[in-house]
């Protein structure tokens, strides 16, 4: 019966990596094309984090589920079982997975700076600021994973392939006190420390919010931060805060595992491949939330945000393009028209109007 189980359970993950990668691949890649070449109503902050974000999570999405984990179970010598491609995939996985959680973090830690400062929102508002700010996240998180492509070594492993022993070469854990540390470290920058500061400066934004909320009328607010304005801050607010929730609730089963798996049951002689026992299994499970947590932007973007739901609505139907000419000339129209009613106006003494820069204001 348990063996039937893990059996089932193996199938399951066999079926659901490459699912994620044929679903997660393109829905990042088209979640970078809405965001930074449609309007979807976002400030040109959150278009950068975002945008950045989809890039970094569609390459995590390449080095672990597709090129790992997708051929761990279906391929019997994966490609990364030899030298040097051992210690460079995890040097990879490891940077991609770091850019994502601190993008994360950084994003929500703009916000709260821009809610309580006016100079932090006149300089973190500035799009080289943004742009350099993510350029810096992505390296110095592949800096940080250097020391990951030494944990591993490639060594020759007695296997059992459809009834036959052979001795493959395999990229296995370094049993050391060195790659034990490195580990400890990692999933602390990986997981740890991220979600305990996407929960502090979330509950700070809330309650700045909130805050903000007693101590001025909608009236005040609405002249302190102008109606656009107002109404830009509260999606990108909302977008980081689902963005956020998600990574929180998709990343800390795993943390939690991972915690349990290094210190109870850390020994060489524990079977991690035995499903007959329930760590085990709940250790795959917070892997597959985790890795589920690289393809839910899009599906989130398309509930949370009217705008983005439009946008979607208007590339999927080719309606763009005639929506756009027509609004452009509905605009140019009534603005004619608005001089024309002034010129008929009744006045004594003909006046001659001459038009010398006509500017569309929202």
């Amino acid at each position: 019966m348990e063996e039937a189980s893990a059996a089932v359970f193996v199938t399951v993950q066999k079926i659901y990596y490459p699912l994620l990668c044929i679903m997660g691949i393109p829905a990042n890649l088209f979640t970078f094309y809405m965001i930074c070449f449609r309007k979807c109503g976002m400030s040109n902050t959150a278009i950068i984090y975002l945008s950045c974000l989809a890039i970094v999570d569609t390459l995590y999405l390449v080095w672990v589920i597709l090129l790992d984990l997708t051929l761990t179970f279906w391929i019997v010598q994966p490609f990364w079982h030899s030298y040097p491609w051992c210690g460079i995939l995890g040097f990879l996985q490891y940077g991609s997975l770091y850019s994502s959680s601190w993008i994360v973090v950084v994003f929500t830690i703009e916000r709260y700076l821009v809610l309580s400062s006016i100079a932090a929102k006149q300089h973190f508002s500035q799009p080289w600021v943004i742009k350099t700010t993510c350029i810096a996240i992505v390296l110095v998180s592949h800096l940080v994973s250097v020391p990951m492509g030494w944990i591993n070594i490639v060594t020759p492993v007695n296997l059992t392939v459809e009834g036959e022993n052979m001795t493959l070469p395999r990229c296995r854990y370094r049993k050391h006190t060195y790659s034990t540390v490195v580990v400890w470290i990692s999933t602390f920058l990986s997981g740890g420390i991220p979600i305990v500061l996407v929960i502090i400066f979330n509950y700070l934004i809330g309650y700045h919010l909130c805050r903000a909320s007693n101590l001025f009328t909608k009236e005040e607010r609405s002249i302190m931060y102008g109606r656009n304005t107002r109404g830009t801050l509260k999606r990108t607010i909302l977008l980081l805060g689902i963005v956020s929730v998600a990574f929180v609730v998709l990343s800390l089963p795993r943390f939690v595992t991972y915690c349990i798996l290094r210190t109870k049951y850390n020994d060489e002689s524990f079977d991690r491949n035995d499903y007959s026992i329930p760590i085990n299994v709940a250790g795959d499970l917070a892997n597959m939330l985790q890795n589920l947590n690289s393809t839910t932007n899009f599906l989130l973007y398309c509930m949370v945000s009217r705008r983005f739901r439009q946008e979607l609505l208007q590339v999927l139907t080719c309606k763009a393009k005639a929506q756009e000419l027509g609004s452009l000339l509905h605009h140019t129209t009534m603005k004619v028209f608005s001089v024309v009613n002034l010129r008929a106006s009744p006045s004594s003494n003909p006046v001659t109007v001459v038009l010398t820069n006509l500017t569309q204001k929202d």
